[in-house]
C-alpha cells in the first residue's frame, strides 16, 4: 500500500512538471505578433552557454522547418549565416539588447530569432540527454520581445530489449547507455525546437492564419518528456 501510495505521488508530480499550456490565449500572450502580422524571421546564431561546444551547430541547423512550418518565409540560414559572418554579427549576445532595426534593412526580416542554449548534458547510465534552451522573438522594427519561451527538456534515449529479471534490466541499461552515446545530436535539436514552435502564431502562409488567437499558449516556462517520436 505504501508502495502504491509513492507510485502515484511521483505519477503526480511527473504530470505536473509536463505542463506546457497556459491559460492565456495566443493573441494576449503574443499581441505583438498579431498586431504586426510579421511576414519574415530571421534566424540568429544561437548564443551557447553550455559546455558542449557544437549545441549551436545543432539548433542553428534545425530551426528552419519547424519555424518555416508556421507559416512565415524564414531566411535561409545557410544565407543569414555567411553574411553575419561577413559583416562581424556572429556573436548573436551582442544584439540581444541592441538595436534591430539594421537587420529589418538588410535581412528583410520583421522579426529576429534569438536562442539560448543554458545546458546541454547527457547521462549514459540514465539514458537522458538534458537541454535548457530559452527562445526569444524580437521585432525588428519596435524591438518588442514579442514571444519568448523558457523549455527543460528530457530526452530519452532508454531502449528496451523485452528481456525479463535482473538480467534484462542490465541489458536494458547497457544497450540504453550505448544508444545515448550513439544519439544524433541533431534529433534532439530537432525535437526540442519542433516542441516549442508548435505554440508560435500561425504566420500568413499557414492555413490557421488569423484563426489560432483563441487557442490557448504555452506555458512560458515549461518542463517536457520527449523521445525521437516526437514530431
Amino acid at each position: 500500500m505504501k508502495n502504491t501510495i509513492i507510485i502515484l505521488g511521483l505519477f503526480v508530480v511527473f504530470l505536473s512538471s509536463c505542463t506546457t499550456t497556459s491559460t492565456v490565449t495566443k493573441s494576449v500572450a503574443y499581441k505583438g505578433i498579431f498586431d504586426e502580422k510579421p511576414l519574415t524571421i530571421l534566424i540568429m546564431p544561437p548564443i551557447n552557454r553550455s559546455t558542449n561546444v557544437e549545441a549551436k551547430e545543432y539548433f542553428h541547423s534545425t530551426l528552419y522547418v519547424p519555424v518555416s512550418n508556421c507559416g512565415f518565409y524564414v531566411i535561409p540560414p545557410f544565407l543569414s549565416m555567411e553574411i553575419l559572418k561577413k559583416e562581424s554579427a556572429y556573436d548573436a549576445e551582442l544584439f540581444l539588447d541592441a538595436p534591430l532595426q539594421k537587420f529589418g534593412e538588410v535581412f528583410g526580416a520583421d522579426l529576429a530569432l534569438f536562442t539560448i542554449i543554458h545546458k546541454w548534458d547527457k547521462s549514459g547510465i540514465l539514458a537522458k540527454v538534458y537541454v535548457e534552451v530559452e527562445y526569444i522573438v524580437k521585432s525588428t522594427k519596435t524591438n518588442e520581445v514579442v514571444y519568448t519561451r523558457h523549455g527543460n527538456i528530457t530526452y530519452n534515449a532508454s531502449v528496451s530489449t523485452g528481456a525479463p529479471g535482473i538480467v534484462g534490466l542490465i541489458a536494458n541499461v547497457a544497450i540504453s547507455a550505448i544508444n545515448t552515446a550513439a544519439t544524433n545530436y541533431m534529433d534532439v535539436a530537432r525535437v526540442c525546437n519542433s516542441f516549442t514552435f508548435k505554440d508560435f502564431p500561425a504566420g500568413k502562409y499557414s492555413p490557421m492564419y488569423n484563426l489560432d488567437g483563441n487557442d490557448l499558449a504555452g506555458m512560458k516556462v515549461f518542463n517536457v518528456y520527449l523521445n525521437n517520436q516526437y514530431r
